[in-house]
């Protein structure tokens, strides 16, 4: 061991150092025997060589072993000071390290230090120690893997029950799947059979209800032409002095003159009477086929036929949705119904115009002709045709006894917006987006009149029934009102601030209701020409509105797909939800039994 121990450390153990030396080994002197084989030995001797073959390999390959394995320095457990020293020393604890050594030396001097206190330092505890938190560990470890195992075995049998089950399903998928285009093809092959005849049937269906609609429209030519003979018989027999026969049992008594009879009779009537009409300007050009304006009474006939419902306030509410059908492939623009039948006339943004049987839906008559969207369609008051415009600029005038297009008004510049009849039905209004309405005349095939002030598109005209003044809206934000006999403005609204996309009279003609672009919706009394009331159903665009024949209620079309039912006594809004998408038209039948939409989702919507 070192004397001195300083900066340098030194590690004390003791080695043995094994010689391998031959000396003491004690050689024993073998004889020489006689080279002879016994002849019993002669059959072994290969075995024997073999044998002898044999050991010395074996202990050839010991010997190898042991010089491999044994190494030639044998490192033997430390005593227990060597030990301390060693970890003193390694530990950098020189004075404990000196301390150590004089106690220890004096301790072993007096011999109060055992053989168990000097020996070696037992290893192996600390080994078996070790090898005790290895276990321990090893077991925790054991344990862990077995519950992930037993965990993924659980996964992996779930995992292959619902690969089993999702196996299962494809199969029962792609079977269903197989059978479904099976069946498709069935059906493919069988309608392609009927295909062909359905069309037949469909054209023959179409076929036989324009010759009904003919036939209806021809028997009441044939009638109202009776009705006039029998007019003009009774009042050549008053003339005569002559009694009228009574009716035989087996006629029917005539259901009374047409409104064109009774038009021309207050015409005969009002011949001596100096009118407006007669005012007419020096430089006035008459063509030989002009129509008379009808002489302005202010009766309307049809209020007299005009019950108003029982209660206003439930009626509002009171509309429900009776029916809805896909009337066109684009968004419907107009709607209009027939005088005296339950016909509805639509026209759309796919260049057509349709008529229906209400409410079933059934389809009579398609017309086609125009080359762009059809934005307005109006009934002929005896029935009989159909004016359409258009974005085309152009106006069309379809005869139903002809089944096609008897005239096209051309002289406008721009699109045509609207259109109504004249009561008397010789004169037409169209509005467009050249800023100007038009008063045409069909009997000359003329324009009468354009109507020029507006400072930017007319969106709608309207004709107040049984009376020769026309109503204009604009985008202008300004409404007018016209005299069709001369075609001068007689008074202009002012109030909405912005673009006025529709306005109406009520069925008395004391009332105009307007709306604009931004859902503000306002009343007007004509005879002080002032506003009586005003509210919004925006902000989205009110495309339309309409009094219904008692004029307590107003229906509104607006963007937002949905249709505001205003009361004009208690100011409440109901709404009639219905359509998907914009509503762009409605009106209501002649008794306010059922109101007609038509919208941007291309169908057409009964309320009854």
């Amino acid at each position: 061991m070192a004397a001195t121990i300083e900066t340098d450390k030194f590690y004390v153990e003791k080695e043995e150092i094994t010689l391998d030396s031959d000396d003491e080994f004690v050689y024993e002197e073998v004889p020489v025997e006689d080279d002879s084989v016994p002849p019993e030995l002669e059959e072994d001797l290969d075995a024997a060589v073999r044998t002898i073959r044999e050991a010395n390999e074996d202990a050839n390959a010991r010997v190898s072993r042991e010089l491999l394995t044994k190494p030639a320095v044998i490192q033997k457990p430390e005593v227990v000071d060597d030990f301390v020293r060693n970890f003193l020393i390694r530990m950098g604890l020189n004075r404990t390290l000196d301390c150590f050594q004089t106690e220890w030396y004096e301790l072993q001097e007096r011999g109060l230090l055992g053989y168990t206190d000097i020996g070696t330092v037992p290893d192996v505890y600390t080994r078996n120690q070790e090898l005790e938190d290895e276990i321990d560990f090893l077991k925790k470890e054991t344990v862990k893997f077995r519950n992930a195992a037993l965990k993924a075995k659980e996964t992996y049998v779930k995992l292959r029950k619902e690969r089993d089950f999702h196996r299962m399903h494809h199969k029962r998928i792609v079977q269903e799947k197989n059978k479904l285009i099976d069946d498709i093809k069935r059906l493919k092959r069988h309608y392609s059979q009927y295909a062909p005849n359905m069309e037949a049937l469909r054209s023959r269906y179409e076929a036989a209800m324009k010759e009904k609609m003919l036939a209806n429209l021809e028997r009441d030519r044939a009638v109202s032409q009776v009705n006039g003979l029998q007019s003009t018989i009774k009042g050549m027999e008053g003339l005569s002095g002559i009694a009228p026969q009574p009716p035989s049992s087996e006629e029917k008594p005539p259901k009374g003159p047409s409104h064109r009879q009774l038009l021309l009779e207050r015409q005969r009537k009002a011949q001596d009477v100096d009118g407006d009409v007669k005012n007419l300007p020096e430089n006035f050009k008459r063509f030989p086929n002009d129509s008379e304006f009808p002489v302005d009474t202010g009766v309307n006939p049809y209020l007299n036929q005009v019950k108003a419902p029982p209660g206003h306030v439930t009626r509002t509410g009171g509309f429900r949705l009776s029916n809805t059908f896909i009337a066109h492939s684009h968004p419907i623009s107009g709607v209009a119904l027939h005088p005296r039948k339950q016909i509805l006339a639509t026209c759309s943004d796919d260049h057509t115009w349709k008529m229906w049987a209400v409410p079933s839906g059934d389809i009579i008559m398609t017309g086609e002709g125009h080359s762009d969207w059809v934005s307005d369609c109006d009934f002929h008051p005896a029935g009989s045709s159909l004016a359409t415009t258009s974005g085309d600029s152009t106006v069309k005038i379809w005869d139903f006894s002809k089944a096609a297009c008897v005239h096209t008004f051309t002289d406008h510049t721009a699109a045509v917006w609207s259109c109504s009849w004249h009561t008397c039905g010789d004169f037409l209004a169209t509005s467009s987006m050249d800023n100007t309405a038009k008063v045409w005349d069909l009997n000359s095939l003329r324009c009468r009149y354009t109507l020029r002030g507006h400072a930017d598109s007319v969106n709608t005209i309207e004709f107040l029934p049984f009376s020769n003044t026309l109503l204009s809206s604009s985008a202008d934000k300004t409404m007018s009102l016209w005299d069709a006999r001369t075609g001068l403005c007689a008074q202009t609204f002012y109030g909405h601030l912005h673009s006025v996309n529709h306005a109406s009279f009520n069925l008395r003609g004391d009332t105009i209701a307007s709306c604009d672009s931004y859902g503000v919706v306002k009343l007007w009394d004509v005879r002080s020409v002032a506003p009586m009331a005003s509210f919004e159903v925006g902000p989205h665009p009110a495309n339309r509105l309409a009094f219904d024949p008692s004029g307590g209620v107003l229906a509104i079309a607006s963007n937002d797909s949905i249709i505001k039912m205003y009361e004009i006594a208690s100011g409440m809004v109901q709404a009639l939800v219905g359509h998907e998408d914009a509503v762009q038209c409605l009106c209501f039948d002649r008794s306010g039994e059922f109101m007609v939409s038509g919208g941007s989702d291309s169908t057409v919507r009964i309320w009854s």
